[in-house]
C-alpha cells in the first residue's frame, strides 16, 4: 500500500452506521474478545483504527458477513490481501451482526420515487454535498480524498481534481460562468477551480483565526458567503477583487453551520452550537439572532420555501421547525424516527419540505407536506448496505434531489415521480 492509499482510502469501517450527535447511550469502547478469532480482533484495531474511533463498531447496527464485505470494499481495495480481509469480516460478523436498535419509522404514502446512484472513484473519499452546474453534470466534494469531482449523468463518466495541500473541501457550489468553488476546510481557504482552464484559485482567510470555511452559497449578485463552524465566523468574498470580509457571531461557541439566501438577498444561517437562527445583513454584515423556543436545539441546516419561510432541521431534539420572518412565529413537528432520529440535510422544493434522519439505520429520507402536515419516508440505499449520512442535499433544475451516502462514496439523485 502507498502511503497515500493508507491516507485517503481507508475510510471509517462503519463510521456511518453511527451519529455520535445523535446516539448517546453509554457504549463499550473495546472490542469483543473473540478467541477462536483474536488475530481478526487484532486486525480490526489495526486497519480500522487508523481512520475512527472503536465506538463505531461497537455502537454500530452491525451486519452479516456479506454486509461487512460490501461495506469494507467501498473503503479499502484489499485484493492483493484476501486472507486479512476474510479474518476482518469473520471477526465482525459474528460480534457484530445485524441489530435493530436504530430501525427508523417508516411511513408509506402516495409520492413515489426512485435512486440514481454513482460510487466515486477514490475509496474512501468520503464524498459529499453534491450540486448540479448549469450545463447538468454533477459536482462533489470528496472531502477525506482531498479532491473535487465532477460527474456526467448521461454517461456515468467521472473526473477528479486533486485540490492544494490539506484543503480538505467541505463543500462545493458553482458561480455564474460554471466554475465551481470549494470550501478548504483544513487549510483555511475559499478555492475556485476555473472548468475551461482547470487551475485552482486559492484565497487564504484575512484572519489566522478564520481556520475552517464549510458551507457556501451565491447570493444573486455574485457575492460568494459561508460559515465557518469552529472559527465561530460568517464570510463574505469578492470574486472579482478577492476581498474576504469576516465577521465573529454574537455569543459564542454558536458554531454556524448551514447557510442560504432568500429572494430579497439576505443570507440566513444555522446555530449547531445554540438554540438559533441568524439573518445576516448582506451591506453591513450585522447579525440578527432568531432564538428558538427550545435552549437544547441545535440546528444543521435550513432552507427558505417560495413564500418566504424559513424551514430548518431541530438536530438534537428530532424536529422539523419553521419560522415565519414576517411574524416571528415558530412551529415545529415531530420528526416520524422521535427525538433521536437527528435531522441533518433539508430541502424545500415545491413547498413541499425534505429532509433525512441521520441517526437512524438506514438513514431515512423524509417528504413532509405543510398543507396537509403528513411525512413520508424512505431508506436511503447505499449499494447492498445502509451505512449513511447524508449532510446536504439540494434540488436539480428537474426538481429531483441530489443527496450523497459519504461512508460509501455515494452520489445519489433522488428521482422524484
Amino acid at each position: 500500500m502507498t502511503l497515500r492509499f493508507i491516507k485517503y482510502t481507508i475510510l471509517f469501517i462503519a463510521s456511518s452506521l453511527l451519529s455520535l450527535t445523535a446516539f448517546t447511550q453509554p457504549y463499550n469502547n473495546m472490542l469483543v474478545n473473540d478467541p477462536m478469532n483474536n488475530e481478526g480482533k487484532a486486525l480490526v484495531e489495526q486497519y480500522c483504527t487508523a481512520c475512527h474511533r472503536i465506538n463505531m463498531i461497537t455502537r454500530s447496527s452491525g451486519y452479516n458477513a456479506d454486509g461487512w464485505q460490501t461495506l469494507i470494499h467501498t473503503m479499502i481495495n484489499f485484493s492483493n490481501s484476501p486472507a486479512i480481509e476474510e479474518k476482518i469480516v469473520s471477526y465482525l460478523a459474528k460480534n457484530y451482526p445485524p441489530n435493530d436498535k436504530r430501525t427508523p419509522n417508516l411511513i408509506s404514502g402516495d409520492t413515489e420515487i426512485s435512486f440514481t446512484t454513482w460510487h466515486t472513484p477514490t475509496l474512501g473519499q468520503r464524498s459529499r454535498d453534491p450540486i448540479e452546474a448549469e450545463n447538468g453534470d454533477i459536482w462533489w466534494a470528496g472531502q477525506r480524498a482531498n479532491l473535487i469531482g465532477r460527474i456526467d449523468p448521461d454517461s456515468g463518466e467521472m473526473k477528479e481534481y486533486t485540490l492544494p495541500d490539506n484543503a480538505m473541501p467541505h463543500t462545493v457550489t458553482t458561480d455564474s460562468d460554471g466554475n465551481i468553488w470549494y470550501t478548504g476546510n483544513k487549510n483555511g481557504t475559499m478555492g475556485k477551480l476555473n472548468i475551461k482552464t482547470e487551475a485552482i484559485t486559492e484565497f487564504p482567510m484575512p484572519d489566522k483565526q478564520a481556520k475552517d470555511p464549510h458551507s457556501a452559497i451565491f447570493d444573486n449578485k455574485g457575492i460568494l458567503w459561508f460559515t465557518l463552524q469552529h472559527s465561530n465566523m460568517i464570510g463574505r468574498l469578492n470574486p472579482e477583487s478577492g476581498e474576504i470580509k469576516l465577521v465573529t457571531m454574537n455569543a459564542p461557541k454558536s458554531k454556524p453551520y448551514g447557510i442560504k439566501i432568500d429572494d430579497e438577498g439576505t443570507p440566513w444561517v444555522a446555530c449547531n452550537g445554540r438554540n438559533c437562527l441568524v439573518k445576516v445583513d448582506p451591506k453591513t454584515m450585522a447579525l440578527t439572532d432568531i432564538t428558538l423556543p427550545n435552549k437544547a436545539t441545535r440546528v444543521r441546516r435550513l432552507d427558505i420555501a417560495a413564500d418566504g419561510m424559513i424551514w430548518y432541521v431541530n438536530s438534537s431534539q428530532g424536529r422539523l421547525g419553521r419560522y415565519n420572518p414576517d411574524t416571528g412565529d415558530i412551529k415545529e413537528w415531530p420528526s416520524p424516527s422521535g427525538n433521536k432520529s437527528h435531522p441533518y440535510a433539508i430541502a424545500v422544493i415545491d413547498n413541499i419540505v425534505w429532509y433525512n434522519e441521520s441517526g437512524m439505520r438506514p438513514d431515512a429520507l423524509v417528504r413532509f407536506d405543510p398543507k396537509s402536515e403528513i411525512f413520508q419516508s424512505w431508506a436511503i440505499p447505499s449499494g447492498d448496505v445502509y451505512a449513511g449520512i447524508v449532510r446536504h442535499m439540494r434540488k436539480t433544475k428537474q426538481g429531483d434531489l441530489l443527496i450523497h451516502q459519504s461512508s460509501t462514496s455515494k452520489v445519489i439523485r433522488v428521482n422524484i415521480e
